[in-house]
C-alpha cells in the first residue's frame, strides 16, 4: 500500500468512500457520527487544495481510504475536559480516516504513516464509533478526554507521542 496527496480529480472517488464509509457507521452501531451532510464536498475540496488530504492505494493503486492530515494546531483542541493532553509540543491530527473496507489493516497503515511523519498526533472520533476507538487504542493511542468540535457536540480524544 502507498500513501499519497489527494488530486482534485478524485473527489467523487473520495465522497464515494465517505458514502461507504457511513454505511459502514451505520450497520456498527454510530447512528450519529457523520450525519447532515458532513463530510460534505465543499470540506473534502478544502482539504484537496489546501493540501491535507491523502489517498491510501493498495497495489493494483485503486484507492482504499482518504484521510486528512493536518500538521499544526486545531482550534478544536485547545480546551480539553475531563483529562489533559499528554503533552503540549506541536501535533499532527488526524481527520476524516475511511476505508472502502476492501483491505484489511488500512486503518493501521494510514495511521502508522502519519505517525511517521509527526511523532505526536492527537485524534477524536465519536462516542459511538467503537470501531475507530478500538483501532487507536489497538495503535498505541491513549485516551485524554473530552473536546467540542464546531458545532458543539462532543468527541473522545486520542493522543500517541514518543
Amino acid at each position: 500500500m502507498e500513501i499519497r496527496k489527494t488530486q482534485l480529480e478524485e473527489l467523487d472517488t473520495l465522497m464515494n468512500i465517505y458514502a461507504q464509509a457511513k454505511l459502514f457507521m451505520r450497520k456498527t452501531g454510530n447512528n450519529n457520527q457523520w450525519i447532515d451532510g458532513y463530510p460534505s464536498r465543499e470540506i473534502a475540496m478544502k482539504d484537496i487544495t489546501n493540501g491535507n488530504s491523502y489517498v491510501c492505494t493498495d497495489d493494483d493503486n485503486e484507492i482504499v481510504a482518504t484521510f486528512c492530515f493536518i500538521q499544526g494546531e486545531d482550534a478544536t483542541y485547545l480546551k480539553i475536559y475531563d483529562g489533559q493532553w499528554l503533552n503540549d509540543r506541536p501535533y499532527g491530527v488526524v481527520h476524516r480516516l475511511a476505508g472502502t473496507g476492501k483491505s484489511k489493516g488500512i486503518g493501521t497503515f494510514c495511521l502508522q504513516w502519519c505517525f511517521d511523519q509527526c511523532k505526536n498526533i492527537r485524534v477524536d472520533t465519536h462516542h459511538d464509533n467503537v470501531v475507530m476507538q478500538n483501532l487507536l487504542k489497538k495503535n498505541g493511542y491513549v485516551t485524554c478526554g473530552i473536546i467540542y468540535i464546531a458545532n458543539g457536540t462532543p468527541r473522545i480524544a486520542f493522543q500517541k507521542c514518543l
